[in-house]
């Protein structure tokens, strides 16, 4: 099987034995690229028990303090979640979204994120993915362990890549990356300050939340943020044409 640049991201683990176990499932499934987002106890005894053969795995992963730094040169990212979302978001079952990650990876590195044990990942973390990812499970008994997520996720990227052909092919221009997507959404933010586009959503804070969603939905390449951000400049120059305050 060929490699792959697929990176397993664990936001805020709580259990070390649980880091453990996540590195086994990825060894298991020919992953390697694990990325520790404030890890409550790393490195542990623990982890590296439950870990077993995969110590390599654990050895080699990085620890980091932000997620933003964890999804550094990221093209693709999908996200985890159990909990009902609303509708803003894309939710793609787990077999389909495998296919994908691994079309995406054949170009740029790819990103699948992970929550805290207890409480899963908040929606300011949700809104840096393109997509997530839903494990079906009983509607009695939703809630899986993190590792066991880690170990089905892999397992489905597993049989993905042993696929005859991708099921989605990639598009012709890299996806832009999240630190391009974040330079995008500030210097939105930017533009509709200067020309007092102002937020009318009743808390006043939503307007920003939508831009950003729907965008990441449009899973947009380089080609294109540089298209909008030219946009975005454009009207910053006409305005300072106009009379107006410079940027």
């Amino acid at each position: 099987m060929e490699p792959c640049d697929i990176r397993i991201v664990l936001v805020a683990p709580s259990h070390p034995g649980n880091v453990g176990a996540a590195a086994r499932a990825m060894k298991n499934m020919a992953l390697g690229a694990l990325v520790l987002v404030r890890p409550k106890d790393f490195p542990h005894p623990e982890a590296s028990a439950r870990a077993a053969a995969a110590d390599d795995v654990l050895a080699a992963a990085r620890v980091v303090a932000s997620l933003a730094e964890a999804l550094g040169g990221c093209g693709y990212v999908a996200a985890t979640t159990a909990r009902e979302r609303d509708q803003y978001f894309r939710v793609i079952d787990v077999r389909a979204a495998a296919a994908r990650i691994v079309a995406e990876a054949q170009r740029a590195p790819v990103a699948v994120v992970f929550g805290p044990e207890r409480s899963g990942l908040s929606n300011e973390e949700l809104e840096r993915a393109h997509a997530l990812v839903r494990i079906p499970a009983s509607s009695l008994y939703p809630s899986l362990n993190l590792a066991m997520a880690v170990q089905l996720v892999c397992y489905e990227l597993f049989r993905a890549r042993g696929a005859a052909a991708p099921a989605s092919a990639p598009t012709a221009a890299p996806l832009a990356t999240a630190h391009e997507l974040e330079r995008l959404y500030e210097h939105w933010e930017q533009v509709l300050a200067q020309i007092e586009f102002l937020d009318r959503t009743q808390s006043g804070t939503h307007l920003m939340t939508r831009i950003r969603r729907f965008l990441q939905r449009a899973e947009l390449d380089q080609n294109e943020v540089h298209i909008l951000r030219g946009m975005l400049t454009a009207m910053q120059n006409r305005r300072r044409r106009a009379g107006g305050e410079p940027a």
